[in-house]
């Protein structure tokens, strides 16, 4: 299967960004001829004021950033892994940060709500409070996909690998991770943090990625970027360079099996599993 990131530059404009996630798509589309194309986190908008998210958000049975990736999916043919956008909680004054996966005729066949919020203070003293303004999710989520069981996360989601564990027992041969990485631990962290979660599941990693600035209470933000593909042995396949744009590679699920089958991991877990009960003693 054929597989395309896109690699964005997402700001508070909403319509501006969903411009360029179509227009990076059909180049994609043009160029590579994908079966399978995934967008950024935030892809709809980023940074802004908590106002501003909740009145831009879509809401719970649809909106502007579901409706674009719905149509660009059925329009092409194409699967569209639809990042992350904002979606209103209802009877709340807070967002999910929401997956929704495309199948070829544009049926949303999975959703997935971001599980661990991004709440930390950076190097530079930076804050971020994403449960200010986001309510967590609590599904496991993953869908079938052309032979492929793909597994869906969100960029913080990559530091708690019980989450990866949980998506390789129920099967998964690609995990989808569209991030917002933060510049500062992007250099540090992103491609070890990926190729681990690829080594440790076995699976291949799809990790999708903003790049550049925005801007976010009266402050600008930086971006890493750096989208890339890991394959199951822990090889960076693809990897995008600087600024907007994307990469595109192929998977291949006999090279899933036969790292499974060299390295049974699965097979040889310990912690976690419950232990068979011993029989009773005869009295």
């Amino acid at each position: 299967m054929k597989i395309a990131l896109m690699q964005m530059n997402s700001v508070s404009d909403k319509a501006a960004n969903i411009a360029q996630a179509r227009d990076l798509i059909i180049r994609a589309i043009d160029l590579e001829g994908p079966d399978w194309v995934c967008l950024p986190e935030h892809f709809d908008w980023s940074g802004g004021s908590s106002a501003e998210k909740l009145a831009h958000a879509d809401g719970a049975t649809g909106g502007p950033a579901f409706d674009f990736a719905q149509a660009i999916a059925a329009k092409h043919r194409i699967w569209v892994h639809a990042g992350s956008f904002m979606v209103k909680v209802e009877g709340e004054n807070r967002i999910y940060n929401t997956t929704v996966a495309f199948n070829r005729d544009g049926e949303p066949v999975a959703r997935y709500e971001k599980i661990h919020l991004f709440d930390i203070t950076a190097p530079d003293g930076k804050l971020y409070n994403e449960s200010a303004t986001v309510k967590p999710g609590n599904s496991i989520v993953s869908y079938a996909c052309e032979g492929f069981t793909v597994g869906c996360t969100i960029c913080y989601d990559i530091r708690f690998p019980e989450l990866f564990q949980a998506l390789a027992a129920q099967g998964v041969d690609l995990i989808a991770l569209p991030a917002a990485f933060t510049l500062q631990t992007g250099k540090d962290h992103w491609e070890v943090l990926n190729r681990a979660r690829a080594i440790e599941t076995e699976s291949y990693v799809a990790a999708c990625a903003q790049t550049g600035s925005f801007t976010a209470g009266g402050e600008t933000r930086f971006t890493y970027g750096q989208s890339l593909v890991v394959d199951p042995w822990g090889h960076v396949v693809a990897k995008a360079s600087d600024g907007v744009g994307f990469i595109a590679t192929r998977i291949d699920k006999t090279l899933v099996k036969k790292v499974r089958g060299m390295i049974p991991v699965a097979q040889h877990k310990v912690l976690g599993i419950e232990a068979p009960k011993k029989p009773a003693r005869a009295a």
